[in-house]
């Protein structure tokens, strides 16, 4: 499709500001086929940083007036407010027959998620999470690897997150709006559980059955969410474990892949491949097996919380779906998967880590 499409952008916070406008206006520089044509934000200061960045977009207080004055100058609206509105915002903008490019998590409980997705499907209109940790570069290697087939069958994962700090909102509102369950739906699960858990989907090739999890909030005198998340993932051909923090030393991913003929080891940008090869004797410790590896690194600016650089690639498949007529796409509907391990998760903590089923069909 190469018409350019027009977009408006629902909340200039951090990840709009420092991300998606700037890729925005990178394309319009070199693919020239989106334009952002109008900017809401509740903030004064934001609004007036939002001009600042984007000088010929017109600028509103809140995404309704917006969207009453400029619906029929678009095609598409990117909502990158806090989670706790992505619902409302979206059914807006589908009742006015845009498509919705979204923020993760897509929303906060499963009920919402469900109806977006059967809103979008009745509208015909393209609902596109921001999966952007598919588009980084070393995540796009792994997948790679594993589709030539080289360490076989995927049969268990692990996949950490550590992070020193919950991720900041801008100074001029509400900084840490992600510690305040009423914006953020929830603690480190609820804002990167969405990246670990649809990974799990793409590599082991299949959805989860059931989940165990636990949590913890190391500040409970001054935040009512999590900051630390760890669960086990049941899959019909293995397992996942995860571990997201946000009270660790240091700001990195540590991803494994153990195949059935070997596997894949990523910390942040460094990623080292092993291969498993039968030598013929009577076993391991005896020399039954040797393993060759294989390292490299692959540039994928882990530092940058905006992930800027990532952005064109999940647009292009956004910009593909609208052009398809994939409203509820697979992206769409593993969205609503990873909301449904997310709430889940959270009851299985709060009930002794207990066992929950999942449903592995999207209602849509």
């Amino acid at each position: 499709m190469n018409d350019k499409l027009r977009g408006a952008v629902i909340g200039f916070g951090f990840i709009s500001g420092r991300g998606h406008v700037p890729a925005y206006l990178q394309r319009v520089d070199q693919q020239k086929d989106v334009e952002i044509v109008a900017v809401a934000d509740t903030c004064e200061e934001r609004r007036q940083a939002a001009q600042k960045t984007l000088p010929k977009a017109r600028i509103y207080a809140d995404y309704k007036s917006l969207l009453a004055a400029e619906a029929k100058n678009l095609d598409f609206v990117d909502i990158s407010t806090p989670p706790c509105d992505h619902a409302e915002i979206a059914h807006a903008a589908f009742d006015l027959g845009l498509h919705v490019l979204c923020e993760k998590p897509l929303t906060t409980t499963l009920e919402s998620a469900k109806a977006m997705l059967q809103h979008a499907k009745k509208a015909q209109r393209v609902l596109f999470p921001c999966h952007n940790y598919k588009h980084a570069p070393v995540v796009k290697a792994i997948r790679e690897i594993i589709a030539t087939g080289r360490i076989g069958k995927v049969r268990s994962l692990t996949l950490s997150t550590y992070r020193n700090t919950h991720a900041k909102g801008v100074t001029e509102w509400k900084t840490h709006w992600r510690r305040e369950k009423r914006f953020s739906g929830g603690g480190i699960a609820m804002d990167h559980g969405s990246h670990t858990f649809y990974l799990t989907f793409d590599w082991l090739g299949a959805y989860p059955t059931a989940v165990t999890a636990k949590m913890s909030n190391l500040e409970p005198d001054k935040y009512d969410t999590e900051d630390n998340f760890s669960c086990v993932l049941g899959f019909p051909g293995g397992l996942a474990h995860a571990h997201l923090t946000w009270t660790a030393g240091m700001r990195k991913v540590v991803y494994t892949v153990q195949g059935e003929k070997g596997g894949i080891t990523v910390s942040d940008d460094d990623l080292e491949l092993a291969i498993m090869e039968q030598t013929g004797g009577p076993d391991v410790a005896q020399g039954a097996v040797k393993w060759t590896t294989e390292k490299r690194s692959v540039a994928s600016d882990w530092m940058d919380a905006s992930h800027v650089g990532w952005f064109n690639s999940l647009f292009d498949q956004f910009k593909t779906a609208i052009a398809t007529g994939d409203f509820v796409g697979k992206e769409a509907r593993e969205s609503y998967l990873c909301i449904q391990l997310i709430t889940t998760a959270y009851r299985s903590a709060a009930d002794g880590c207990r066992e929950l089923p999942l449903a592995t069909e999207v209602p849509v």
